[in-house]
């Protein structure tokens, strides 16, 4: 069976087609504003020299966010839209999740962090040893979080990010590990294609200028 990756919640393109568990194609590429131009015809890219048809895509594997709001919007909706005229089953990840399972740090925890900006950052404390989390994913002020860190030992810990982030640790850039987050997560209940939800962790510029204004 043929599984599509496709995260776009950052300003990178992460996209791959595996097939047995193994990437067979697959791009990793910083697009910035150029996201909702360029995602499609690169997937469409991908099938072309695998000579690949949508129709042999039994499973889609969807980076829901939480990162930039525009981003997961162009992912998921090429990703619904797919699941959705060809029948094929969808399952979310959330991109802290996919940062978390792609390190090979030697830590005890891992902290995949998205700037979410004003000094505040999407993030959550990934236990490496036990693999699960120990801090669930939150909208939370970097200064929150490195005081969060504090009982716990400084040489352990790692933060996993491509931005430039207010923290007082070691970061180690992001690049995700897909065979291992498809191999993880691809046996996990799907989902219907119109009831995944874009992961924001926080509310949009809009709704918390109508809630002011409702205030």
């Amino acid at each position: 069976m043929k599984i599509l990756y496709l995260d776009t919640t950052s300003s990178f393109l992460y996209t791959a087609i595996l097939e047995d568990n193994k990437v067979i194609a697959e791009v990793k590429e910083e697009l910035g504003n150029n996201l909702s131009d360029y995602t499609l015809p690169r997937i469409e890219g991908m099938m072309k020299i695998k000579n690949i048809s949508v129709d042999e895509i039994g499973k889609i594997i969807a980076v829901n966010g939480p990162g930039s709001f525009t981003g997961i919007r162009i992912g998921l909706t090429i990703a619904k839209t797919m699941a959705w005229a060809k029948n094929i089953p969808i399952i979310p990840i959330s991109s802290l999740e996919a940062m978390a399972l792609s390190s090979d740090a030697n830590y005890d925890y891992v902290v995949p962090a998205i700037d979410a900006r004003r000094n505040y950052l999407y993030a959550s404390i990934y236990d490496a040893k036990n693999n699960n989390f120990v801090m669930n994913e939150q909208y939370i002020n970097a200064d929150t979080l490195n005081i969060a860190l504090e009982n716990l030992s400084k040489d352990s810990i790692t933060f996993i990010s491509n931005d430039k982030i207010n923290v007082n640790y070691d970061v180690q850039p992001y690049d995700p590990k897909i065979e291992k987050i498809v191999g993880i997560v691809k046996d996990r209940e799907p989902v219907n294609p119109h009831s995944i939800d874009a992961n924001y962790l926080k509310m949009t510029e809009a709704e918390e200028k109508q809630k002011e204004e409702l205030n």
